[in-house]
């Protein structure tokens, strides 16, 4: 029985023992495992760092080696298509060249508009200032007013030599009335209406003009229409009178009692002598005159009103 005892309490002595023996495995067993875990994860962590690594050195190289590999096609191909960009850059810029060019060419055609308006109002204005210069000078005729008109229309053919002006009967004009500018004698007029008159040139093949070389006032003839459009004559003058190129023709006026008057007054400036020409069968001489007024671009004229006409 003594002995009995001693075992079990031997036995149970060792109990606890034991109990101990396995809390110190289990943790060593803990810790071992933390360690493991941690191991592991470096590990895979490298692994994961080598891989990454690797696999962007291995992408650049093969980037490396397709950009390489497609830089010829590249380069052809931008070739290729040079053109076509410069072609379409040529043209994007020749539509803006033309674009401006046209902007450019309206507003070159404004001023241009503008300096003809204003050179033909600065001519115009200095025309109706001879004129009337010309008006209250001393050569003007006495007896007559002067009315200012504009001219309408030019000549429509050479056998119709005359034009349209803008006054008529309301403005005091009649039929017969002459037409002068500040350079000489115009013509006649031969039509009225209320506001518009009609004028004949001294060109007109149906115009005749008594009139004389302010020279020699003995040679006196008639100034008509010449062989040329614009052209005129001083006809009828005989043989034994001078006349010489270059002298002025101006009319002569009325020739005196006893004969028929003349309906243009004296000493106004009719041309100048371009050639004179006498043959030995003709009893007068042929003697060329240039006229002084430039019907062609006739555009203000004076109509002599009589101061005692009848006539409004």
């Amino acid at each position: 029985m003594p002995r009995n005892r001693t075992v079990s309490r031997i036995a149970v002595l060792g109990s606890p023992v034991q109990r101990g023996s396995a809390a110190g495995n289990s943790s060593t067993r803990s810790s071992a495992l933390r360690r493991r875990l941690v191991l592991s994860t470096l590990v895979i962590g490298s692994l994961v760092l080598v891989t990454l690594s690797f696999r962007s050195s291995a992408l650049d190289s093969i980037e490396g080696v397709a950009a390489s590999g497609l830089r010829p096609f590249e380069v052809a191909a931008n070739r290729v298509a040079r053109p076509f960009q410069d072609a379409a850059g040529w043209t994007k810029d020749l539509i803006h060249a033309k674009q401006k060019r046209d902007a450019l060419q309206k507003e070159v055609d404004e001023l241009r508009r503008q300096v003809s308006a204003e050179q033909a109002a600065i001519h115009e204005n200095d025309t109706l200032r001879r004129l009337l210069a010309y008006r209250d000078s001393a050569r003007f005729p006495e007896d007559f007013r002067g009315v200012a008109a504009r001219v309408l229309t030019n000549p429509s053919a050479a056998f119709d030599q005359t034009v349209t002006i803008d006054a008529g009967s309301n403005q005091g004009l009649a039929v017969e009335d002459v037409v002068v500018t500040a350079d000489g004698l115009v013509g006649q007029v031969t039509r009225v209406f209320s506001n518009v008159a009609r004028v004949m040139l001294i060109t007109d093949p149906d115009s005749a003009v008594r009139s004389a070389d302010a020279s020699n006032l003995a040679a006196i003839g008639v100034v008509e229409h010449g062989s040329g459009t614009a052209s005129v004559v001083l006809s009828r003058v005989t043989k034994d009178k001078k006349v010489n190129v270059g002298d002025t023709i101006i009319t002569a006026g009325s020739p005196g009692k006893g004969q028929l008057p003349s309906l243009f007054p004296r000493n106004i400036n009719v041309g100048r002598v371009t050639s004179v020409n006498a043959s030995d069968t003709d009893l007068f001489k042929q003697i060329q005159v240039q006229p002084f007024v430039d019907f062609s671009s006739l555009e203000s004229v004076l109509v002599l009103v009589p101061k005692a006409s009848a006539h409004p």
